[in-house]
């Protein structure tokens, strides 16, 4: 077992939503320990569309997930956060009391932290792709069959098959139709659940013949040593073909786990997080809900509402941490305070 951390807040997730809590919390001498269950910063936008254009981030006309985070994290860096990258929270114990909140929290690691403030920025918990059911596809996992893009520049060249119908599938088809050698879309029925303009786009690709859609199944692959050469696709007429392939990508949504958070004495509600939309608190005191894990009436799942929040959350953290401490609301644009914590006065 380590040695106890102290700090003044643990934010669990470090995807856009975690890492602006860290701002947040920051401007307002609140530090952070943040833990996350995967290897690096990011949560997924990271692990699942690092080079995917996002448009409705304010000031950003076009910003890459992984982009975002690269700005984030900078953002980030005059506050020093501590990181504790590939691990999972399993218990939180709240040991000090509604008005003086205080949390002993433990990962899988046997790492133990002691805060006041708990910050659940967790999306949707730990998630992991959903796998089509195609008998010895473990086997090119990694290797030929991708569930999300790393580097768009690793698929040049590719003769790639992208299997679904909604947003990810569409969006990837658009994306890499410019670096692949040939794109083959497959979705089980002429009916997608895309964005229109996506589903447009698609469709005109086909036209020019500058891709190919099939309406059916992938029932198996083959190939050796997980380098797949073909994907056996069932039509809608019910005749197989076999489909040459180098890369195939399933895109069939994910599956969110809330893991241990079930067991940390939090009320949930259909697997999120109930909370007042005046501090983003929970049942229990000191413990904060933010993006795309809460839940409340009129709640948008967008990176920008998840903003929003950290912001009143901070405020209401900010009375746990410094109980006798008067907050005063400041601009960043004109608090020679605030400016010299961000190193720019």
């Amino acid at each position: 077992m380590s040695e106890v951390i102290k700090t003044d807040a643990v934010i669990v997730g470090a995807g856009p939503v975690g890492l602006f809590a860290v701002f947040e919390l920051g401007l307002l001498d609140i530090k952070c320990h943040l833990i996350d269950i995967l290897g690096k910063p990011g949560g997924q936008c990271a692990e699942l569309y690092p080079e995917k254009p996002i448009y409705d981030i304010p000031g950003f006309p076009m910003v890459t997930g992984q982009g975002l985070v690269d700005n984030l994290m900078q953002q980030i860096e005059p506050f020093g956060p501590q990181f504790h990258f590939n691990e999972m929270v399993e218990s939180v114990e709240p040991i000090g009391t509604p008005e003086a909140p205080l949390f002993r929290i433990t990962t899988d690691a046997g790492q133990v932290f002691e805060a006041k403030v708990l910050i659940i920025a967790a999306g949707g918990g730990s998630f992991q792709p959903k796998k089509p059911p195609i008998a010895g596809i473990d086997d090119y996992e990694g290797k030929s069959i991708h569930y999300a893009v790393r580097k768009m520049e690793a698929m040049r060249g590719k003769r790639i098959l992208i299997v679904g119908g909604g947003d990810s599938a569409l969006d990837w088809t658009l994306n890499l139709q410019p670096v692949a050698e040939r794109i083959i879309l497959v979705h089980r029925r002429d009916d997608f659940r895309a964005a229109p303009h996506s589903v447009n786009g698609m469709r005109d690709l086909v036209a020019a013949g500058k891709m190919d859609l099939m309406i059916g199944q992938v029932m198996g692959l083959k190939g050796a040593d997980g380098v797949l050469t073909h994907a056996v696709v069932r039509g809608a007429d019910n005749v197989t073909h076999d489909v040459a392939a180098d890369v195939m990508m399933p895109f069939f949504g994910l599956t969110m786990k809330l893991g241990p958070i079930a067991q940390w004495g939090i009320h949930l509600n259909e697997n999120l997080i109930p909370v007042g939309t005046e501090t983003f608190e929970t049942n229990v005191p000191g413990i904060f809900a933010v993006g795309d894990i809460n839940t409340y009436p009129g709640k948008l799942k967008l990176i920008l509402s998840g903003f929003h929040e950290v912001a009143l959350a901070a405020q209401k953290a900010h009375r746990y941490v410094y109980p006798d401490k008067k907050l005063t609301f400041q601009y960043t644009t004109s608090s020679t305070n605030l400016q010299k914590k961000l190193g720019v006065a």
